[in-house]
């Protein structure tokens, strides 16, 4: 039987991770909408027209994965400002077989350089190695986005190659430099993760 998360919130020492519900659609929106001008250069989804019908599909599909057991959408908050909606990270299986798993994320443009992606990112890393008990996490980074290959270079991921032309975005085929982390180096950076503040003692 394939390893499934319980549905309750993942802390760190400033953020609260939940899966989401019916009452984020608004502040998802609007955190969207807030970001579009970074969001669409590197994720397909977002476009000027996203709105409450995009973020209510996206909602439902999130909490359907969640049950299946295929997917894990956190919704990013703070311990401070549990209303704004700080960005979105996600963890899902790419392959049960050989216990492997991606990570992708998005923080809202003006809580970006505050090191919450970093922060979320770790919090998720510990769900994906202790909870679902991956072997191997993947970090797909569109070129040219320097500021998530830092956050890639600060948890410890190798740099494994380059997926050519992977996205289409806005017309253009975009490439991607692919990450990793074995679950080995996982438990080597954990202790770095908490000397840094990214990991309470939860």
């Amino acid at each position: 039987m394939p390893r499934q998360l319980t549905s309750r919130a993942r802390l760190t020492p400033r953020l609260l991770l939940h899966p989401f519900r019916r009452r984020d659609l608004e502040p998802l929106v609007a955190a969207v909408h807030e970001s579009l001008g970074d969001l669409s250069r590197w994720l397909p989804w977002a476009h000027a027209r996203y709105g409450r019908s995009d973020a209510l599909n996206f909602i439902r599909a999130s909490a359907a994965a969640w049950a299946e057991g295929r997917a894990y959408d956190f919704a990013i908050r703070s311990h401070d400002d549990g209303q704004t909606h700080l960005g979105n990270i996600s963890v899902w299986h790419t392959s049960r077989r050989e216990q492997a798993g991606e990570v992708g994320y998005w923080v809202r443009s003006d809580r970006t350089g505050q090191g919450i992606a970093t922060e979320a990112a770790a919090r998720v890393l510990q769900t994906a190695f202790e909870e679902l008990r991956l072997h191997r996490v993947i970090l797909r980074v569109a070129v040219g986005n320097r500021a998530s290959e830092r956050i890639a270079e600060k948890l410890g991921f190798v740099q494994e190659g380059m997926l050519r032309k992977e996205v289409l975005i806005a017309g253009e085929w975009v490439d991607h430099s692919l990450w990793a982390l074995l679950d080995e180096e996982y438990r080597v950076g954990k202790m770095r993760y908490k000397a840094a503040g990214w990991l309470g003692s939860e």
